[in-house]
């Protein structure tokens, strides 16, 4: 009895062992049957996929196997094989699957019987049992087949059934395929009007549908009806928020900042989306709305929580305008200064205001020539208690670019060596390592500069590394050329003035050297640098010239890229061309894929394409990709 005792749990437990064995066996066979399944059903080999999907099917019971199966048999036309399993698996059911009549429709459109398919898709919708569950699983066997007005009255039906049940989403989504775009705003208005939560699931999915609207009708049919809708239910703020949305995707930052202001004032709520709102502008190089935001938060008081945050990016902002739009307004620039000042007084140097002031000092001494007083700025900054060795390095780093400003390359050198030290294990220090070797490059020492360039090619910043190939390929290229370093000697020159603001100074050089050396390999140097100097002016036209130049007669040279990417920048934010920008940010995406401009070329072009469709495929080709699961990113 005693051994017995301990035979009978070891032989139970042997048997499990066993079953669960067999059990893993079974289970690792049919996902090697089901994937080799699928792949044949992809591939399009259907005499290889349908034995295979009828054998996962008997084991899964799944009826999207079985849909597999049948279409298999479709394809390879074998129609009264298809009907006489659909008709068999129907006879097994103790309840009706609705499924298998919408894969008999299928079989039967197929064969051209359009009118027995359609008796079968209403049988389909006539056997859903009354829940929401049956209603989506028929609905989406219905978008399987793309039968989109089926599952339209599949749900249509299951709303009269279940009142409790207005499948608005679903039914949004039908209407899409159907580009019934009027119903397809007002299911997703209604939804939203049901519970403002749903908001960002409409906004995603009207960017979808939006993608494939090539002819902005579903943009004015927005438009209209969400308009309509905020003055018949001003009481719906969803409604409001979604439109701020539409005018987001449109850049239209001061509609969309007009009305988040009048939300705001019936709210309180809405700070949070107006800094985002600021922020957004800022990106978008809108200065203006931008500082509109932020001026907004600011007159909402002190005690509002976004007020340190609003005056910061306001500075900011102001800085940014300054630089790019009226950088040789003194006036302006002065003004901007006692601002740096007062706001510096208010918010104090902190670790949160490093960077107003590093733009400050950077304001001072490159625009208004007041190195004194910039650098004790920095000298404020750097007394800030507990500042990181990478916060110190670039109050550091600017310090010395202030005194590469002033003529005192050595000083220069001896900071940036420090900040080079301390920062070995950051981006920062490869930066710094490229800003020592072009204080080199200017200061006509080309070997050793270009030896420091060569060894940070392997930078694991993309930008610094192209940077530092090209000027290397720059340096490399010249020197060989010439028995005499003259031309590149002064092509320094020309860049250590541009460095230092003095652009007239660096245009005198660049032109005589062009007057000089008509053939020399530095020609698509001269005419970029040329163009830089029109884009610190504002003469948006003469930049874009200077570019196009390069791309006519040196695209296949090293700043090929660098002048596509600006032309394109030229196009969208400064000559309002903005279809001419999409079509060269695309352009990039093809001519240059090996460039540092890449990912934000495809980011804007994606962006402009939204607004401004890519015309080169049509509506019908963009929805049956859609169908095919490629999403519209990938459109191309």
């Amino acid at each position: 009895m005693q051994r017995i005792k301990y035979i009978i749990p070891f032989l139970i437990f042997i048997f499990v062992l066993n079953t669960g064995s067999a059990q893993q066996r079974k289970q690792s066979e049919l996902q090697t049957k089901s994937s080799l399944a699928i792949r044949y059903y992809n591939a399009k080999d259907y005499e290889k996929a349908m034995p295979l999907l009828q054998e996962v099917y008997k084991l899964t019971r799944s009826t999207t196997y079985f849909r597999y199966y049948v279409t298999c048999l479709t394809e390879l036309h074998r129609y009264a094989e298809a009907e006489e399993a659909i008709q068999n698996e129907i006879k097994k059911q103790k309840a009706a699957r609705p499924e298998f009549y919408i894969n008999w429709g299928y079989v039967l459109e197929e064969q051209g019987r359009a009118d027995e398919a359609k008796e079968k898709y209403e049988d389909a919708i006539r056997e859903i049992q009354p829940n929401r569950g049956s209603y989506l699983t028929v609905a989406n066997a219905f978008m399987g087949y793309q039968k989109f007005d089926m599952a339209r009255d599949a749900y249509l039906k299951g709303r009269e059934q279940l009142p409790d049940q207005e499948f608005n989403y679903e039914l949004a989504r039908a209407y899409l395929y159907l580009r019934d775009y009027t119903n397809m705003m007002e299911e997703y208005l209604n939804l939203l009007k049901e519970d403002e939560k749903h908001l960002s699931r409409v906004q995603s999915s009207l960017s979808s549908a939006m993608r494939l609207d090539i002819d902005d009708g579903l943009r004015d049919q927005f438009r209209d009806q969400v308009l309509l809708r905020i003055q018949s239910d001003p009481d719906v703020l969803g409604y409001n928020r979604l439109f701020i949305w539409f005018l987001l995707q449109e850049k239209k930052f001061a509609s969309a900042l007009r009305q988040s202001i009048a939300i705001d004032r019936r709210t309180g709520e809405e700070a949070g989306q107006i800094a985002q709102l600021g922020d957004m502008a800022l990106r978008n190089k809108q200065y203006a709305e931008a500082k509109k935001a932020y001026k907004y938060l600011m007159d909402k008081g002190i005690e509002n929580s976004y007020f340190a945050q609003a005056f910061a990016r306001n500075l900011h902002a102001s800085y940014l305008e300054f630089v790019n739009e009226t950088p040789d307004d003194s006036t302006a620039g002065e003004e901007l200064a006692k601002q740096f000042n007062e706001g510096l007084e208010y918010l104090k140097y902190g670790p949160a205001t490093l960077n107003l002031v590093r733009e400050y000092a950077h304001l001072l001494t490159f625009y208004l020539n007041n190195t004194d007083t910039a650098l004790k700025v920095l000298e404020s900054g750097l007394k800030i208690p507990g500042l990181e060795p990478e916060q110190i390095g670039v109050l550091k780093t600017e310090m010395a670019d202030i005194y590469v400003y002033a003529n005192d390359p050595w000083e220069a050198m001896l900071i940036y060596s420090q900040v080079i030290d301390e920062n070995k294990k950051s981006s920062l220090g490869d930066e710094v390592k490229l800003k020592k070797a072009k204080l080199g490059y200017y200061m006509g020492n080309f070997s050793w500069a270009k030896a420091q360039l060569d060894v940070l090619k392997a930078s694991t910043s993309k930008l610094t590394a192209n940077d530092a190939m090209e000027l290397s390929m720059m340096i490399g290229n010249n020197l060989n050329l010439d028995t005499t370093a003259v031309p590149l000697t002064m092509f320094a020159k020309a860049d250590l003035l541009f460095f230092q603001n003095r652009n007239d100074e660096a245009m005198v050089i660049l032109d005589g050297l062009a007057e000089t050396y008509p053939y020399h390999s530095l020609v698509d140097d001269i005419l970029f640098r040329k163009a830089k100097l029109a884009m610190t002016v504002q003469d948006y036209a003469l930049a874009a010239e200077y570019y196009e130049a390069i791309l006519t007669d040196y695209s296949y040279d090293l700043l090929g890229d660098d002048a596509l990417f600006n032309l394109a920048e030229i196009y969208n934010y400064h000559l309002d061309q903005k279809e001419k920008a999409r079509d060269l940010y695309k352009q990039m995406l093809t001519a240059y894929p090996g460039s540092v401009y890449i990912e934000e070329s495809r980011k804007l072009y994606r962006e402009l394409r939204e607004v401004y469709p890519d015309e080169q495929l049509d509506q019908k080709t963009k929805e049956e990709l859609f169908m095919e699961g490629v999403k519209p990113d990938e459109f191309e």
